[in-house]
């Protein structure tokens, strides 16, 4: 297979055009492109210009020869013209952004328009780099024809321009605390400890109580006594940066507050740190504010004229139609059914997963594909005054047939899966469901039609085959989809809507005064012992209807005595009473506030109302910082929701925005908020919403919400941008690996060489190399990288690339790209992980967890850190060993390649780190019930840190070979990793008890805080994980943790599952020899 094969397989397929990377890997090397050129003035140009030229280039060449035709002056000033083109997804694109290079626009056709600029070019610009940055064009945004979405993008508009005036006033202190301070405030003791301050290398030995300000003075200090000039001439000249990323220690609190100089003490080693000029911050703050500067005027201008106020029309409460609600089923079209299927439509309506009233169903219709019913309007047994502010309507279309014994084919897909066998020998089979609100945004009752294009893709779980959980968006895809046109009736004359606040809580006030409720639910000690035992019960335990009774009985017990049980109070309100609903109203106005971690839960589907939600907010909002002093060398931080703890949280965070029915919420506000006061959560927010861009349900409200953080973060773009151009680089050449090696895979050593050529000369072109170097890592935003490449053997033919850290000569940093498979699960895995790690720590019990980094950052795309100075366990024993079959039970192979790297203390410290890794990874992996740990899925660096890696299987689904379980071991422990915890020695000694006894430890330290892994594993159920669908999938963590058991009860089984780990690590061995044997076979 030769080079030219490649480019010509890669052209016939079209899986690379034109404009990607296959022509340069020819040979030919096509340099120039034949682009046809339409001017405005009716004249066309069919001109060859280079591959890779700017936009910006490429019209001045036009402009050159443009000049020698016919009408020229009519074309009037270059500047006034930009092109536009058809992009890949067939739509025009305006191409205001000039930088670009042409094979990164990557038109349709080889075809530019020249079109007249018709408003500021500013303005164009920064809209053209949002459109490429946030994977959908604002034209499309400006065509939606809802006015929810315009009034959302007006208001944002006006705030992110308001945020961004605030922002060119801030001083050069005011921004550095902003954008690049990194400060978290924890429990410590103050003790010594050395660090070095490079200027010129400079060893410096600190209190941990020392601010930067000191710390800088110390270290001026001692540079000058080497240099010159005289000694006040440092103050105030300088700041502290980490060595290894752009980031700063600044401000007048303890080190030891700094995230870094913890991690740095922790693991024993030195915090390395750079004194950097005031100067060189000074730029980046310049180049900032000049950015800003070029779209926002920096002059305040006069404020518009205030609008005459908006005539009052005269509108009715919800609260006095007391007939009952009612809907009208107009037709249906494109239903997917058997021709000999009755069709019927049921509908329910929800508030989160609670059903308000029993599901109206209607008559059933005969067909093709186009149906109508008889009696089609659908009355529900709760009145128009009862329905909640976030009432769900939910349709499910579905058939009714005969039942029969063996279903051969059928055109829906889901049919075997989802069918429920009803009474009269019939059975009902989904065809497609949709939801909508019967609220709009502003609160008014829903009339008039309405179309909805419906989804045929069933969750593992229905209530009633209703689907309440899933999106209230309608299907784009409109040409195929099952259409629903259903008409709202009007029941007033005028608007109904939902009453305000302020109204809600003089209802409550209304019915406190009639029942004298100062004297209601206060319950006795026996109600108390219940009412304490309902609460303490985690998060997945069902509330029968008497115990619901009894919480809103006694819901100011609950208050006083349970405030973290709210979600269980929330669960017990009768949603479908307008009372109830003030009532509990009333009631959250003087609940006490939650701590972040309980008020998680609230963001849950479970709980839509809209005063609740922006409750949690509150408790997550909270930002003030209180201090209870300790000891007189120890304080205590309590803060309600750092950047850490947001930034560990902010998955989920993203993923909840999916229960929220308006893009105007207090969530998204929240999100946004944070983000633009922390570059670092900025970053991570754009990635989560950026890599599900591509999913229907949620494209129109992340765009929404990206655009915003665009608009109110102009200096970010420019760096996100490369980022996003690199990764469509990096996709590129993946694409062409995968295509170089598929071709042909009988010659392997000649198809490497080949296709390794072929991405060496790809990345050598000025495009490549440009766009990936001085890249901010995605996966640390403060590392600025500079690389070199090679791509993996597996499948998916990953690519490692190993990038130097542009900010310290000598840091190396391995980033592997993977194009093809889904890391949504691994990122929410080592999530997991990273907190489980910060709950041990806060526990004052460091197991020396590795959660490396790892973000999606597209449709099955994304990148892991590479682990230095780490290898694989089959590795390790596959060098000790020249029979595969026989590496696996080598006991001495781990403990002698540690021995061949560390010695004397350091090999002491390596099997002490080995034996305190060994432990969390046990517990975690048997917690997460995490599969597929086979010798390649270990690993362990050389200072003795073990870790796992590959997630594809969690919540106990284990692997399975001919219907029996391959892995029978709750978590591994293998007679080798015992013979390092026991340095070579044998029998069970007293190192071996402590390692256990670290085991115990962790796993009580997880339990205290099952309710929390259960939440945040509820918060991602509507993520599509493919391993978490259903709450029967989290039911394995209740279960792990043996939540609702005493410490005792739940330490037995734990040991138990200890003690079966030991005794079955024999069959591990088995699985690790065959994985062996295979990998040396396939090699």
């Amino acid at each position: 297979m030769n080079l030219t094969s490649v480019a010509e397989t890669c052209f016939n397929s079209h899986l690379l055009d034109i404009w990607a990377a296959h022509s340069p890997l020819a040979g030919h090397a096509p340099d120039q492109i034949t682009v046809d050129f339409l001017l405005p003035t009716g004249i066309y140009i069919q001109m060859d210009v280079p591959r890779e030229a700017t936009i910006q280039h490429i019209k001045l060449l036009l402009w050159k020869q443009a000049q020698t035709l016919p009408l020229f002056p009519a074309l009037g000033e270059m500047e006034s013209y930009m092109f536009e083109c058809v992009n890949q997804a067939a739509v025009h694109e305006e191409l205001e952004d000039e930088t670009r290079r042409l094979c990164d626009v990557r038109p349709f056709l080889p075809v530019l328009k020249l079109v007249t600029r018709n408003c500021g070019r500013a303005e164009r610009l920064l809209d053209s780099k949002i459109g490429v940055l946030i994977g959908k064009g604002l034209h499309e945004l400006d065509a939606i024809n809802d006015q929810e979405v315009k009034d959302f993008r007006s208001k944002m508009f006006r705030l992110s321009e308001e945020r961004m005036q605030r922002v060119q006033k801030m001083s050069f202190s005011e921004w550095l605390q902003a954008f690049v301070y990194q400060n978290n405030h924890f429990t410590f003791k103050s003790e010594e400890f050395s660090l070095l301050v490079f200027q010129d290398s400079a060893s410096l030995k600190v209190s941990s109580s020392c601010t930067p300000t000191e710390l800088m003075e110390q270290a001026v200090r001692k540079w000058l006594t080497t240099h010159g000039p005289e000694e006040e001439a440092w103050r105030g000249q300088y700041v502290l940066r980490l060595s290894h990323c752009l980031e700063f220690l600044f401000g007048d609190h303890p080190l030891i507050q700094y995230k870094y100089i913890r991690t740095c003490m922790q693991a024993k080693e030195s915090p390395h740190l750079t004194l950097v000029h005031n100067s060189t911050v000074k730029a980046m703050f310049d180049k900032e504010m000049s950015t800003i500067g070029a779209v926002v005027n920096r002059k305040s201008s006069n404020p518009p004229l205030p609008l005459p106020p908006k005539r009052r029309h005269p509108t009715t409460c919800v609260w006095d139609v007391s007939r009952p609600f009612k809907i009208v089923l107009v037709n249906a079209s494109k239903v997917n059914a058997e021709e000999t299927a009755k069709v019927q439509v049921r509908a329910g309506l929800f508030h989160g997963t609670e059903l308000l009233c029993k599901p109206a169903v209607s008559s059933e219709s005969s067909g093709r594909s186009d149906h109508m019913w008889k009696e089609n309007t659908l009355e529900f047994d709760i009145s128009v005054s009862d329905l909640p502010r976030m009432t769900r309507l939910c349709f499910a279309i579905y058939a009714v047939m005969d039942k029969v014994k063996k279903q051969k084919s059928t055109k829906n897909p889901h049919i075997n899966k989802y069918q429920t066998i009803r009474k009269a020998g019939k059975v009902h089979y989904p065809i497609a469901w949709v939801n909508t609100m019967v609220f709009d945004y502003k609160g008014q009752l829903k009339t008039g039609d309405i179309n909805l294009h419906c989804w045929s893709s069933f969750p593992d779980e229905l209530e009633e085959m209703l689907n309440p959980i899933g999106t209230i968006q309608t299907n784009p895809y409109t040409e195929n989809a099952t259409a629903l046109y259903i008409h709202f009736p009007e029941y007033s004359s005028h608007p109904v809507v939902f009453p305000p606040f302020d109204k809600i809580l003089e209802k409550a006030a209304e019915i406190a005064r009639a029942s004298d409720c100062g004297t209601m639910g206060r319950g006795g000690k026996k109600f108390h012992i219940e009412l304490k035992e309902i609460m303490e019960r985690d998060p997945l335990s069902q509330l029968c209807e008497n115990e619901k009774d009894l919480i809103w009985t006694l819901r100011y017990d609950c208050r006083e005595n349970f405030p973290q049980s709210l979600p269980k109070l929330l669960l017990s309100v009768k949603w479908s009473k307008h009372e109830d609903m003030a009532q509990l109203q009333a009631l959250l106005q003087i609940w006490p506030k939650l701590s972040p971690r309980d008020a998680l839960e609230l963001l849950d589907f479970n709980y839509p109302d809209q005063y609740v939600r922006e409750y949690a907010v509150r408790c997550l909002r909270d930002m003030r910082k209180r201090f209870e002093k300790m000891k007189a060398n120890e304080i205590r931080f309590c803060p309600p929701a750092s950047n850490e703890e947001l930034s560990q949280y902010l998955l989920q965070l993203v993923q909840v925005l999916r229960y929220e029915p308006y893009y105007d919420c207090a969530l998204t506000h929240f999100l946004l908020e944070r983000a633009q006061g922390n570059r670092k959560i900025g970053h991570f927010l754009f990635w989560h919403l950026r890599s599900e861009i591509h999913m229907p349900a949620v494209s129109i409200q992340f765009a929404l919400i990206l655009e915003s953080y665009c608009r109110s973060c102009i200096p970010h773009i420019e760096i996100l941008k490369k980022q996003v151009e690199a990764l469509s680089k990096l996709k590129s050449v993946n694409e062409l690996i995968k295509l170089g090696t598929t071709k042909n895979a009988r010659s392997k050593t000649k198809e490497a060489m080949l296709t390794k050529e072929a991405m060496m000369t790809c990345l050598r072109q000025s495009g490549y190399s440009e766009t990936l170097s001085d890249l901010h890592s995605p996966l640390n935003p403060h590392i600025l990288l500079v690389e070199r490449c090679r791509y993996m053997d597996s499948k998916m033919k990953p690519l490692w690339i190993v990038y130097n850290n542009k900010l310290m000569t000598g840091d190396n940093l391995g980033i592997i790209f993977k194009n093809g498979d889904d890391l949504r699960q691994d990122m929410l895995t080592l999530q997991i992980l990273r907190l489980m790690d910060l709950l041990w720590k806060e526990a004052n019990l460091d197991l020396r967890i590795v959660p490396y980094g790892c973000l999606a950052t597209g449709d099955r795309a994304g990148l892991i850190e590479v682990v230095s100075s780490a290898d694989t366990i089959a590795n390790i024993q596959l060098t000790s060993s020249n029979v595969a079959a026989a590496a696996a039970f080598n006991k001495d192979a781990l403990l002698n390649w540690l021995k061949e790297r560390n010695s004397g203390d350091a090999l002491d410290r390596a099997i002490e780190e080995f034996t305190l890794s060994c432990a969390g990874y046990c517990v975690a992996t048997y917690v997460l019930g995490i599969g597929d740990r086979h010798s390649d899925n270990i690993m362990v660096r050389s200072t003795g840190q073990l870790f796992h890696i590959d997630f594809g299987h969690i919540l106990g689904n284990f692997k399975s070979k001919f219907g029996i379980k391959r892995e029978r071991v709750p978590f591994i422990l293998t007679h080798d990793f015992i013979h390092v915890i026991q340095q070579g020695k044998t029998g069970y000694t007293e190192k071996f008890g402590s390692f256990r006894q670290y085991c115990e430890e962790a796993y009580l330290i997880l339990r205290k805080n099952g309710n929390l892994f259960i939440t945040l594993f509820a918060l991602m159920l509507t993520a599509g994980l493919p391993e978490l669908t259903s709450v029967k999938d989290i039911q394995y963590l209740k279960d792990s943790l043996a939540l609702g058991k005493t410490d005792d009860e739940a330490l037995k089984q734990f040991r138990q599952k200890f003690d079966e780990a030991l005794r079955e690590s024999w069959t591990t061995k088995v699985n690790w020899m065959a994985h062996n044997v295979a990998k040396d076979n396939r090699s």
